[in-house]
């Protein structure tokens, strides 16, 4: 089988820029184009150069180790902190892509050397390609994923409301699009049925209107004697009535109330 050098060192140099922008970007490392290019272009270097190194199988594995953490450190900024989880990034990434490519390829007959594995010169360069854009769409959706549902943990606070002589106690979601206030003051969102739990008997001090996508309606506005958050205690906290609908919390804090932790 023939093997054209450019070609060669042209896909390798794509898929290595690709892995590489998909490990900065699964650790949320500062991607900088020129570092980017350059490790990439390392990358198909190596590609051209290993196949000419003799050496025993596992030492051979060991120096593309090497290679790939070296491609890692070029590529990420910010010290050997930083480089080492890129590099574990795109180990990890570089397995799944293979993986996908071996399927594919079994699946089409490319050719297969005994020994080495299967080769990508073999395949249809678009076929490569193909797979990395699947890989760059589905670790795109991933990482977001993962970061939006870290943050939202994070931002789960427990709680204990006190009102009278009753106390509860719920997780509040600090939640930074919360900009209520009443009196100047901020304001707490609770659900019908949560505000029936805790305000039972008691009359609204005031009303308040929320505006949100679904329209803009007036609610009541009640308040809560004191509110502990982490055993920080705030003290005649405002609540009003509006849509909290989630099994992971029943109570929506401002963020002023945040700050303050």
């Amino acid at each position: 089988m023939t093997v054209y050098i450019e070609i060669a060192f042209a896909e390798n140099f794509l898929v290595d820029g690709l892995l590489l922008y998909l490990a900065l970007r699964c650790v949320r490392a500062q991607v900088r184009p020129l570092r980017l290019v350059l490790a990439a272009a390392i990358g198909g270097g190596e590609a051209l150069l290993f196949p000419l190194i003799s050496l025993p199988v596992p030492l051979l594995y060991l120096v593309k180790f090497m290679g790939g953490a070296i491609l890692a450190l070029i590529a990420a900024k910010g010290g050997f902190r930083v480089g080492f989880f890129v590099a574990c990034a795109f180990f990890a990434l570089t397995f799944v892509l293979g993986g996908m490519l071996v399927a594919v390829y079994s699946f089409f007959g490319v050719s297969y050397a005994e020994g080495e594995g299967y080769l990508v010169s073999g395949a249809p360069v678009a076929l490569v390609l193909a797979g990395g854009g699947i890989l760059l769409i589905a670790v795109t959706k991933a990482t977001r994923a993962f970061y939006r549902h870290r943050q939202r943990k994070r931002d789960l606070l427990p709680c204990s409301m006190t009102v009278g002589q009753q106390t509860v106690r719920w997780t509040g979601l600090a939640d930074s699009g919360n900009r209520l206030s009443f009196r100047g003051k901020p304001v707490c969102v609770v659900s019908a049925l949560g505000a029936l739990a805790l305000f039972r008997g008691l009359p609204p001090v005031g009303r308040l209107r929320i505006s949100t996508v679904n329209g803009s309606r007036v609610s009541p506005v009640f308040v809560c004697d004191k509110l502990e958050l982490e055993g920080k205690i705030n003290e005649k906290v405002y609540f009003t009535v509006g849509d909290v609908n989630s099994k992971e919390y029943s109570v929506i804090l401002h963020t002023s109330l945040e700050e303050k932790l």
